[in-house]
């Protein structure tokens, strides 16, 4: 499986996700972003270990590292390794063996491990975004190509609202857009 290394570039909360959170992931090498919408725990469990922040008792992700760690193994790597039916799907890697997880609870993981993160080259090809459009060399940005009409087609217009987003930084809005168009261009 080809894999791509990814770091956290953040965690964004929406009014509209019902107490969800879009954890965003960066390409090392290159530009490319990955939004994952996560659970408040497991955003407040990654969000802690990434300040510093240690609470007085364990919390479940501690408690997963302390009990890793006392059976003598060590986290290798998380890899974010398939995308089906919208929902994402994770592997912690070990020396020896591999267990399947959520990706919320792979990444908390990762972060207490210290321990780098990949995503799947064929997931993030799906489900990745370039944070704002390219621009041609002249340093203009492109106008957005128009049907025969004059007008936007509506793919056209989802792309535009998608940039926009993403310029906006409501990655979750950005992720929906995504979905819609990937759904319109498999109908074409």
């Amino acid at each position: 499986m080809e894999k791509i290394q990814v770091d956290i570039l953040g965690l964004q909360t929406s009014p509209a996700s019902g107490g969800a959170y879009a954890l965003i992931l960066k390409e090392v090498s290159g530009n490319r972003r990955l939004p994952i919408i996560i659970g408040a725990f497991e955003a407040q469990s990654i969000a802690l270990e990434m300040e510093g922040i240690k609470p007085p008792r364990p919390l479940t992700h501690d408690l997963m590292k302390n009990l890793i760690e006392t059976m003598g193994a060590d986290l290798a790597e998380v890899i974010i390794s398939e995308l089906r039916d919208s929902t994402f799907y994770a592997k912690l890697m070990f020396e020896a063996q591999e267990v399947d997880a959520r990706p919320s609870d792979a990444i908390a993981l990762a972060v207490r491990f210290g321990s780098p993160i990949f995503v799947a080259e064929k997931v993030m090809d799906e489900a990745g975004f370039l944070p704002e459009a390219e621009e041609p060399e002249g340093g203009e940005a492109a106008a957005p190509p128009k049907g025969k009409e004059g007008k936007l087609t509506k793919i056209e217009a989802l792309r535009v609202q998608l940039k926009e987003a993403v310029e906006r930084e409501d990655y979750e809005r950005a992720a929906q857009l995504r979905d819609e168009i990937r759904t319109i261009e498999q109908r074409h």
